[in-house]
């Protein structure tokens, strides 16, 4: 009997303890919050096309030769008036001084009011990332093409989910999320460039990965190459398409 009673003791002192263990195990709220390094603080622009205090305004329907050069480090040949810049067909790219890798980028795009051309002859203009991923700008309103080609694709490789195009003559906006790629030392992706779009506020790239480069002739897998950080390019494509409000933050 007294064999029993003991063990009965110990069994329960031992439950006791396990449980006051127990106890002392179990996660508290305070173990699951980081506290510093402290957020940065911002101040966002009034409206959503508005640069935030972070970001670098790369036109601001001024100054374009600022912050672009054209294609041999010359100023700009496009014209800048009613703060914006429009393609002088055969002037070339403009290409941005400074270069970038990850990036957030604001950008408004308007093709000609007056309709000329069809398919891919109809307002079109190109932004590159990196001066090699290139987000495709074209008139696509009641403007038919080969689907990985219209407005909000990237190039060749993805076509937009939606199209969200407005009328000729009207402002359009794009804001792309992109991340640049990592790279092996053999010079083949480690992580492929990813990029998310929203055309007009409207999601029609959702963080899609790219097989290589932009190619108007053949598989982008073949013209992989290693690179760095590179300028934001803007594309003569014999298209009078005007931009606007341009700004970037670099992530």
């Amino acid at each position: 009997m007294k064999i029993i009673s003991l063990t009965f003791i110990l069994m329960v002192f031992g439950g006791f303890a396990m449980a006051q263990n127990d106890e002392s195990m179990q996660m508290k709220p305070e173990m699951t919050e980081i506290w510093d390094p402290e957020v940065s603080v911002i101040t966002p622009g009034e409206k959503p096309s508005d640069a935030p205090s972070d970001a670098i305004v790369l036109f601001d329907g001024t100054d374009l030769g600022r912050e672009w050069t054209n294609g041999d480090g010359a100023e700009p040949g496009w014209l800048v008036e009613d703060g914006c810049a429009t393609v002088k067909a055969g002037t070339g790219i403009i290409k941005t001084k400074r270069v970038f890798g990850d990036v957030q980028l604001h950008i408004e795009w308007r093709s000609p009011s007056e309709v000329k051309g069809e398919s891919q002859g109809r307002g079109n203009s190109g932004v590159f990332l990196q001066e090699t991923y290139e987000v495709q700008v074209l008139d696509n309103y009641n403007n038919r093409t080969y689907r990985n080609g219209q407005a909000g694709s990237l190039y060749k490789q993805h076509a937009p989910l939606v199209n969200a195009c407005k009328a000729p003559g009207e402002w359009q906006t794009y804001d792309i999320i992109y991340t640049a790629p990592r790279f092996n030392e053999d010079g083949t992706y480690f992580t492929p460039p990813t990029v998310t779009v929203l055309h007009n506020g409207v999601l029609v790239q959702n963080h899609v990965k790219l097989r290589g480069p932009t190619e108007y002739i053949g598989i982008p897998e073949y013209s992989v190459r290693k690179h760095g950080k590179g300028s934001i390019i803007l594309q003569d494509h014999g298209n009078p398409v005007s931009y606007r409000n341009i700004w970037i933050r670099e992530l």
